[in-house]
């Protein structure tokens, strides 16, 4: 089961290190909290980092209940996106040729084209987005500028070899430019197809640091939900180290009450792109807002509750019992 390789694949030393921390921090002694991690785990569901990454430490059951942690969150992804329907999602090319209504950006696949077209996308983009084509968290994503590269037919063999594809830079809105221009700060959004119905369950906003090329979570990103009828940043931003953001580090916009632009654009697109499929039923649109509207990103059969309880700054097992509920009706 993915939730016993999560446990068994972590990284023990590290996050040893992060809790002697926090137990220094908090005025607790580290081998309480290590025997509440274990304890955790196997009560809860957890992975090592959820602990952390939720403060576990510093709640009590009733709090502790409300998570969804790594073993509910397989369970849930088998019954809503079942894995035998992922390859449309998960392999990246493959789902900006399928969902192109909303991708709306130009990208070439090295191992499917000649040189000649891939030296010809070259010239169209003066500069690009270099991906693997399943890669998670942001890992391998670079801009990439053409007058960099030396030697073009190396370029194009090591693409092929290491499963890389090429995508157009996604033009940000000015108005997200203002919060953070290094990036594209991207709207994660979940969506339901409740019986060929779309709903939307969550949403929040991703930004960059100022410093990566990319608004991941896990690559310096910071995020905060976004309020679903206004569309307006509800709180303060949180990293993946719990650090508040009241302000943006480098442009110091304000977070809180920052409204999305061409937010009804995004929900109207979203829940078109949710009746898409009628086998993966929940799914994460990352979405980003170009200078003329919002465009998907790439769309995630497995939404990934970390950020999404990380931002709330709450437990949301009421999403996923309340996804359950309308099912079984």
């Amino acid at each position: 089961m993915a939730f016993y390789s999560y446990i068994f694949s972590a990284n023990y030393k590290g996050f040893k290190d992060k809790l002697k921390s926090v137990a220094k921090k908090n005025n607790k002694l580290y081998l309480s909290l290590l025997f509440d991690t274990y304890y955790s785990i196997v009560r809860y569901g957890i992975g090592l980092t959820d602990y952390l990454n939720y403060e576990f430490y510093k709640k009590k059951h009733k709090e502790r209940k409300e998570y969804a942690g790594i073993k509910v969150q397989d369970e849930f992804y088998e019954t809503v996106s079942p894995s035998a329907y992922k390859k449309r999602y998960t392999i990246k090319p493959d789902f900006l040729a399928d969902f192109k209504k909303y991708t709306k950006r130009d990208f070439i696949v090295p191992e499917k084209c000649s040189l000649e077209e891939f030296k010809s996308f070259l010239k169209r983009h003066k500069v690009f987005m270099s991906k693997p084509y399943d890669g998670l968290g942001g890992a391998q994503v670079l801009k990439v500028s053409s007058k960099d590269i030396e030697d073009v037919k190396k370029y194009y063999d090591d693409c092929k070899n290491n499963r890389i594809f090429l995508e157009e830079v996604v033009k940000q809105n000015e108005e997200l430019n203002r919060l953070c221009p290094t990036s594209c700060n991207t709207i994660r959004i979940m969506t339901f197809n409740n019986h060929g119905k779309a709903e939307i369950l969550w949403a929040g906003l991703r930004i960059g640091n100022g410093i990566n090329s990319v608004d991941n979570f896990h690559a310096g990103g910071m995020a905060t939900e976004i309020d679903l009828k206004t569309g307006k940043l509800i709180r303060p931003a949180l990293n993946k180290d719990l650090k508040e953001f009241t302000h943006h580090p480098t442009t110091k916009v304000q977070i809180e009450g920052f409204k999305i632009p061409y937010f009804e654009e995004v929900k109207k697109m979203v829940k078109e792109a949710a009746l898409e499929s009628d086998k993966i039923l929940v799914v994460g649109w990352d979405v980003a807002i170009a200078t003329d509207g919002p465009l998907i990103i790439e769309g995630n059969r497995r939404p990934g509750f970390d950020v999404v309880q990380v931002a709330s700054r709450r437990g949301r097992m009421d999403i996923i019992r309340d996804v359950y509920a309308k099912l079984n009706k």
